[in-house]
């Protein structure tokens, strides 16, 4: 019989993983979100894009707070679940508005965003949970 000491060691690196991806996509999107604020290639690359330089800070704002909720405990699949929808917006501006746009890194770090979602859905519902209490 299993005392379920295998589950719980195989939870257990579940959630190490997680972290370390966790920790790698906020590591990542705090250095995109520096280019974005400080890079003069940004600029030219928002240009091309024709929404304005106010996309540009929007993005970097969203991929900061992104980051830091990656790296908190309760927050970390909404963090995820929101860089993955920017990076649904920044594969979409790759493949169709950009000439010459690499989508790439855009559809990685979407896939990484969208694993981590999923493994800390549980979070997203005790958040959502928490803003209709009568539930």
């Amino acid at each position: 019989m299993s005392d379920g000491t295998g589950t719980k060691g195989a939870l257990l690196v579940v959630n190490i993983v997680l972290w370390l991806l966790q920790i790698a996509l906020g590591a990542y999107f705090l250095y995109s979100a520096y280019m974005l604020f400080f890079e003069t290639g940004m600029v030219n690359k928002f240009n091309d894009i024709g929404s304005g330089q106010w996309l540009r800070y929007v993005t970097g704002v969203l991929e900061t707070a992104g980051a830091i909720g990656l790296l908190i405990p309760g927050l970390s699949g909404l963090a995820a679940l929101g860089l993955a929808l920017v990076m649904v917006g920044a594969s979409a501006t790759e493949i169709f508005i950009l000439e010459n746009g690499d989508a790439t890194l855009p559809l990685i770090l979407l896939l990484a965003s969208v694993v981590v979602a999923i493994f800390r859905r549980g979070d997203i519902t005790r958040f959502f949970s928490r803003l209709a209490p009568g539930r």
